[in-house]
């Protein structure tokens, strides 16, 4: 199976429509003030200047998902990986409407995140509704391979969740395999209720939501760190 880590891009490009005036102001104004820091090794204390856990979303789309996560867990620190700026402007509003302090942002590769992350430093990891990539040639594309998850056990601590979310029928038997052969990770599913019903504390994002109206099947997966 091809290593993505040596695949340093794993998305397009990077800005759709031009930014309306406001949001421009709003990137100007806050996205300096939590930007992930561009070197060093990424500690709560740099991050937040205080302990505290750490959680990370890969892809956050327009960060409905964190936003929430972060407002339920204000005593959490949480990251966000995004390297479109249509993404990142929608997850700046709504750290701005709901003066989350807890959220910092990286408009990047997560990969890029991961690598500067303290070992066994993550309580929680996920990746909701990701690029499938759906062609065969495109798979070491995917996040869902061996070397991202490899790195993600690596700064997880012993015990925390990363969880998966797709609706598409490719990408996750491609995700059940890759996991399946994880030596890190325990599958939390044992009857089809558990990963076909979202769980409670896992809020729906706009993603899902297309999917549910197109009447695609969703899939929530939760594995735990060894």
């Amino acid at each position: 199976m091809n290593d993505p880590l040596s695949i340093r891009r794993l998305y397009g490009r990077r800005q759709g429509h031009k930014l309306r005036q406001g949001q421009a102001e709003l990137v100007d104004r806050l996205l300096p003030e939590i930007s992930v820091p561009g070197q060093g090794e990424l500690t709560a204390g740099v991050l937040f200047g205080r302990a505290m856990p750490l959680e990370l979303e890969i892809g956050f789309g327009r960060g409905e998902h964190m936003a929430w996560q972060a407002s339920q867990h204000p005593d959490h620190g949480f990251i966000g990986c995004e390297p479109f700026l249509d993404g990142v402007v929608g997850a700046l509003m709504k750290v701005d409407e709901l003066t989350l302090d807890n959220v910092r942002i990286h408009m990047g590769d997560a990969i890029e995140v991961l690598e500067r992350l303290p070992d066994a430093s993550l309580e929680r990891a996920w990746l909701l509704h990701p690029d499938p990539w759906p062609k065969a040639r495109h798979a070491k594309r995917r996040f869902m391979n061996a070397g991202p998850i490899g790195l993600i056990a690596r700064k997880m601590k012993p015990g925390g969740e990363f969880r998966f979310g797709t609706d598409h029928p490719v990408y996750v038997r491609w995700a059940m395999m890759v996991m399946g052969r994880s030596p890190d990770f325990e599958w939390l599913g044992e009857r089809p209720s558990d990963f076909l019903t979202r769980p409670a504390d896992w809020p729906e994002t706009r993603y899902e939501a297309k999917a549910r109206a197109k009447g695609h099947e969703v899939w929530y997966m939760t594995y735990r760190r060894r």
